[in-house]
């Protein structure tokens, strides 16, 4: 849905000659005048830009252009043939999300380049320049001396003015998933680092630079070169090339988000707006989930994915997790190793799975009456272990059968270092299978979340039933790694980087912390946390991740059971990166609000003005925070559970423990 405000474009030249010898520059500025991008073209004919905040450097100027196999390169040697200028102003409502509506204003300019000499080629640079950041893409029109093209290397650069604090994780090196933990260093300290990468810089602005609308290209990673600078390199082909493409073609865009705090970041749309609108007309069928599933068991080792006495995904089982979930107003059951496949090594060899034959022990048709019968839904799971050419040659008919019986929700899966044991899962090869999938889930009516992915690049924009991916280290790690499990950081991390790509299936809602597993594995938080994770770490599918009897009996789930998917407002009123997040997000439906806080291994207190509140309303805090005790090495069960009326101009004051949380419901009463 789309509700245009107010929208323009103009055509016209923009330039300012500041020398005799100086190149040309061409300046557009943010609607709120924040932001300035400035285009040149060096003495040698080679496109640059930079840009600004406020006056303050974000990137200096940076050189742009491709390289190709077989052909010469488009580096340099242009002149500018014309320019445009574009203005946007206009708001557009998604179906789910962090916003109900998302507000598009921008400046465009689109910088039209020939090569003067040779084949003349020609290329378009097209810039956004956003009140919160700027994104650019370049395209290559339709042109008789530029065809089919191998592209060998991207040349665009990212260049600092200082040496700054970087977040990051690596490229390939640990995982091909982005299953890695995020680290602090300087710049000067990488090598390669994946997208998002967020920098505090030395003049204290916040900067994160990704891509969007990733389609039919290679995914873009930051090499470090000389001084304070990056380029962009395309995570190539088995056989080096980066990208096959066909003029005329665009590339996604590369992206620069910039604010004065943390949460700027967080709240930026930029990614979104630099996406397609839904091909999906009518998303009616499209819904956000709260879900359990058979799945920590598998961690756990109470169940096995194959099959034998411990198998989790047989009829009777999952029966009684539909009775829980409808018991407790949840809507879905996820239920893994139900199809044959399973048995023996899997993740070596994928091209075993059925997605078409049950296990004799797992009856789909009955299980999926009863589920209709008690109004909850079974959540598909299609494991390919990364074996793309086996699972595309039976999808069609696999959405087929889950659309006969029901299921509108598939977590896919593809546990291998490689694709078809040869490509990376964020090469131009990847992108196009998990592409494919997401198309052919839509033409079936079928939502996905989408694991072991390609990083999200704002996608959900265009197509809406890519609901969730993984993508980072998720709580799944806490059964089973042998590095004990993710930090009390981790959560206090993600937020400003890896959700800055997207929706997570990150699986919170852990309430025993008592499991052993050979490991030595566990969750590193207070049950406090476990409930503010719902409020922080953003899905429209979430999962409410522990055993079932885990829950019973215990007040807390409550929250889990009240706290919304999908939000109309986000707001970050408070954080620092890697020590401690407050978010407040207000409900999709209502008036209520949920706030979150989160701290890493240290506790604090938070002083809090609730100004995120309606005005002139008041509002019954119920609030679930960290008990007399509570610590999360030795103690991280007590939770306080209180009530009290509050208002905007309340101030709240927060405690949290050691790798603590507080989860809060802000229900409007009548005054």
């Amino acid at each position: 849905m789309k509700n245009t405000i107010y929208k323009y474009c103009l055509a016209a030249f923009v330039f300012v000659s500041l020398s005799c010898n100086a190149q040309k520059k061409y300046t557009v500025k943010s609607p709120g005048k924040n932001n300035e991008l400035v285009f040149s073209l060096t003495k040698s004919g080679q496109p640059q830009y930079s840009f600004s905040t406020n006056g303050k450097s974000v990137i200096e100027p940076s050189l742009m252009g491709f390289e190709f196999q077989e052909l010469s390169k488009m580096t340099e040697g242009f002149k500018v043939v014309t320019t445009e200028e574009h203005s946007v102003n206009q708001t557009w409502e998604q179906p789910w999300g962090e916003f109900k509506k998302v507000k598009d204003n921008h400046n465009e300019l689109i910088v039209h380049l020939k090569e003067e000499k040779g084949d003349q080629r020609l290329v378009d640079v097209i810039f956004r320049v956003f009140d919160d950041g700027v994104g650019f893409r370049y395209h290559f029109p339709k042109q008789p001396k530029l065809g089919k093209v191998k592209i060998a290397n991207e040349v665009t650069q990212f260049t600092f003015a200082d040496d700054n604090d970087v977040w990051w994780i690596p490229v390939h090196r640990e995982n091909s998933y982005y299953e890695s933990f995020y680290r602090k260093t300087t710049m000067s300290k990488t090598d390669t680092i994946n997208t998002p990468a967020t920098f505090e810089m030395k003049n204290k602005l916040y900067v994160a630079i990704h891509e969007a609308d990733l389609t039919d290209f290679a995914s873009m990673t930051l090499l470090k070169t000389k001084g304070n600078q990056y380029k962009s390199e395309l995570v190539p082909w088995a056989n080096g090339v980066k990208v096959y493409a066909e003029t005329p073609f665009n590339t996604p865009w590369r992206t620069i988000m910039v604010g004065i705090k943390p949460g700027d970041l967080v709240t930026s749309t930029l990614t979104l707006n630099l996406n397609e609108p839904s091909k999906i007309k009518d998303t009616s069928w499209i819904e956000p989930s709260k879900y359990i599933g058979i799945w920590w068991g598998m961690h756990l080792e109470k169940f096995s994915w194959g099959q034998g006495p411990k198998h989790g995904a047989t009829t009777k089982i999952t029966k009684e997790y539909i009775d829980f979930a409808a018991k407790n107003g949840l809507d879905g059951v996820l239920v893994e190793g139900w199809n044959v496949g399973w048995d023996g090594d899997w993740t070596a060899d994928g091209s075993a799975f059925s997605f078409l034959k049950p296990y004799p022990d797992f009856d789909i048709e009955e299980i999926t009456k009863y589920a209709a019968s008690k109004n909850v839904r079974l959540i598909g799971h299609h494991e390919t272990a990364g074996a793309t050419k086996n699972y595309e040659s039976q999808m069609e008919e696999a959405f087929k059968m889950y659309n006969k019986y029901g299921v509108n929700c598939v977590k896919t899966g593809y546990v291998n270092k490689y694709l078809d044991k040869k490509e990376w899962h964020d090469s131009q090869y990847g992108v196009r299978h998990y592409r494919k999938v997401i198309e052919t889930a839509a033409k079936h009516h079928i939502m996905i979340d989408n694991h072991e992915p390609v990083k999200g690049t704002g996608l959900q924009r265009t197509y809406p039933n890519l609901m969730a991916q993984e993508g980072g280290r998720g709580q799944e790690y806490d059964a089973w790694s042998d590095d004990g499990g993710n930090t009390p950081e981790h959560t206090t991390i993600m937020p400003f980087t890896r959700m800055l790509a997207g929706p997570m299936d990150f699986t919170p809602g852990t309430f025993d912390f008592s499991y052993k597993t050979p490991q030595g594995a566990k969750v590193q938080t207070t049950l406090a946390k476990q409930l503010a994770l719902y409020v922080i770490m953003f899905s429209p599918l979430q999962m409410a991740s522990d055993l079932p009897e885990n829950y019973e009996g215990k007040p807390e789930f409550e929250f889990i059971k009240q706290v919304p998917c999908i939000w109309s407002e986000t707001k970050v009123p408070d954080a620092k990166i890697g020590d401690y997040v407050v978010m407040a997000r207000k409900d999709w439906k209502g008036n209520d609000w949920y706030m979150g806080a989160i701290t890493n291994k240290d506790s604090r207190k938070l002083n809090l003005t609730l100004d995120f509140l309606e005005p002139g309303k008041t509002y019954m805090a119920e609030i679930y925070a960290d008990g007399a005790g509570a610590d999360y090495k030795s103690n991280p069960y007590p939770v306080s559970i209180n009530s009290k009326k509050v208002d905007c101009k309340t101030v709240l004051e927060i405690n949290l423990a050691a790798g603590g949380g507080t989860a809060v419901k802000f229900k409007q009463i009548a005054n």
